[in-house]
């Protein structure tokens, strides 16, 4: 950036030629007329250096940087996509108890991991080797609320409906906001705002410089799924049927569109596209500039439900069932793969590197090709991996039910 504003102050002072300074001796009409060909020219280098410097990697601007993976799903958009490169060949580097159950997805900032557990504590742990920075008591236990960080504040919830403001550095809490039930959204922070669901029906917005309401939308189910975030709106995937787009601004409901089923699923946002499972055994996409449902996709042969949320790149939609597999899926909404895992697949997939990243009730951390879904590899955990992997500075971070924490590399 440094670079481009001193070539746009070069070319405001640049003059237009040696010949132009001649004409300064003939009429002002003459002279006007070569002004506004050199500004016009002025113009056009102006708008081809912005573009050469401006125009983003459309693909790679929507998925999670490889350094951090900062909140639920790596990103705003809940992509599940992570732009880190993984070992070819992955061990196991450490492990941590947490004491009990681990739902919660972890965030990695930099080499700082975060994570959540039933036991109500928020832990901050070295990525390199586990070693604990801190620990936040809550009086009540977390659950699927994962953590989001940003400007050296974490954020979570607790099923007692608090979210909660942490320092990143010291562990020490600086405010909590209370919902009216409990929460298992994850925050997503939105400048200085922080979005978060509650199951009592409302999805809110609060100040994340002091923890104060600045509006609440209330819903007609509780607010399970995380909230995507594209173009200054807020999109949900509900538990009363509704995919909703709201203005994260003020609050105001821009659209909504019926699913046709129960949602527990947060949504995947790609290019002008939402993705998400549904508990009437689909795959939705729905066309956010349309507003409509613009395809299904459901297993011929197996009728589970989709609780994982889907992870999404520019030709493949990947999520896990309860029908104990893990689906992808082409662009068009055609089943491109399956693969069998032996329970049901809660955890969300995460995708890097050209593959898979995903956990099973079963107690298996499976990876798998992302093309073909042929398993290139797995880890036994012994106990369910409910909880999302975390991928970040080629290390995949995941939680199991029995309370471990696991990290990869």
């Amino acid at each position: 950036m440094r670079v481009l504003s001193h070539l746009l102050r070069f070319l405001c002072a640049f003059p237009a030629s040696s010949a132009s300074l001649r004409l300064t001796c003939r009429s002002e009409i003459s002279t006007a007329e070569t002004q506004r060909k050199q500004r016009r020219r002025r113009v056009f280098i102006l708008c081809f250096v912005l573009a050469a410097f401006c125009l983003p990697n459309t693909f790679h601007a929507q998925d999670t940087p490889a350094d951090n993976w900062s909140q639920f799903r790596g990103n705003p958009r809940l992509t599940g996509v992570s732009d880190s490169k993984v070992p070819a060949d992955l061990k196991l580097l450490w492990t941590y108890e947490a004491g009990d159950s681990i739902e919660s997805s972890a965030a990695i900032v930099g080499s700082t991991v975060f994570v959540g557990s039933q036991k109500g504590e928020l832990v901050s742990l070295n990525l390199e080797n586990g070693a604990v920075y801190w620990k936040y008591q809550i009086d009540d236990p977390i659950g699927e609320s994962s953590p989001a960080y940003s400007n050296g504040v974490v954020y979570i919830g607790d099923l007692a409906g608090y979210l909660h403001a942490v320092n990143a550095s010291t562990g020490k809490k600086i405010w909590a906001f209370k919902t009216g039930s409990e929460i298992k959204s994850s925050p997503v922070v939105v400048g200085d705002r922080v979005l978060i669901g509650s199951y009592d029906e409302n999805l809110y917005c609060v100040s994340t410089r002091d923890g104060s309401l600045v509006w609440k939308f209330k819903t007609n189910g509780p607010v399970h799924s995380t909230p995507g975030i594209l173009n200054g709106v807020a999109f949900i995937a509900g538990c009363d049927e509704q995919f909703r787009g709201i203005r994260v601004s003020d609050g105001k409901e821009m659209f909504s569109v019926s699913s046709d089923a129960y949602t527990g699923a947060s949504p995947a946002l790609r290019g002008d596209s939402a993705f998400y499972g549904t508990f009437n055994n689909e795959v939705l996409m729905v066309n956010l500039t349309a507003h409509r449902v613009a395809w299904r996709y459901e297993h011929p042969q197996r009728k589970f439900p989709f609780y994982s949320s889907a992870a999404v790149t520019e030709n493949r939609v990947v999520l896990g069932g309860r029908d104990k597999m893990v689906h992808g899926i082409n662009p068009n909404g055609k089943g491109a793969w399956t693969f069998v895992t032996k329970a049901r697949v809660e955890s969300s997939p995460a995708i890097a590197d050209g593959r898979v990243f995903v956990g099973s009730n079963d107690g298996r951390f499976y990876v798998l090709n992302l093309d073909t879904g042929a398993k290139v590899w797995e880890f036994t955990a012994g106990a369910p991996l409910s909880a999302s992997p975390a991928i970040a500075r080629g290390r995949i971070v995941i939680g199991s039910q029995d309370g471990r924490l696991y990290c990869f590399g």
